[in-house]
């Protein structure tokens, strides 16, 4: 298994949920103030800020503050761990997937004698 193991849980959880996921798309496009992101969702602050929490902590997004402002920003390579993991088991998957149509091509060709 990759290194990313400890982090993988807490990406996938964090990725799970869609107010977290559109945080991430909007951080794609550049850094944004708290209050820029939290701007299209309808929810109190503390409850966003639980999201950012999250984000955070599965190391997706980094955090700096700036005066009064909190400036939010996509942590480098964030998504590296669950890219890492889906890559490894694409990986897994396509070897079954052609070792399973050579033992069809195999059967096909054996009823064919």
């Amino acid at each position: 298994m990759s290194k990313y193991d400890s982090n993988l849980d807490l990406c996938f959880s964090a990725l799970g949920d869609p107010t977290r996921r559109m945080i991430l798309q909007r951080l794609a496009r550049g850094e944004a103030t708290v209050s820029e992101l939290a701007e299209p969702h309808d929810m109190a602050l503390p409850s966003f800020m639980e999201h950012l929490k999250k984000l955070e902590a599965a190391s997706l997004v980094t955090s700096k503050k700036e005066g009064r402002t909190r400036i939010c920003e996509l942590a480098p390579d964030a998504f590296t761990p669950a890219k890492d993991w889906l890559t490894e088991q694409n990986a897994i998957w396509e070897g079954r997937l052609d070792r399973f149509d050579d033992y069809i091509k195999n059967l096909m060709q054996e009823r064919s004698k």
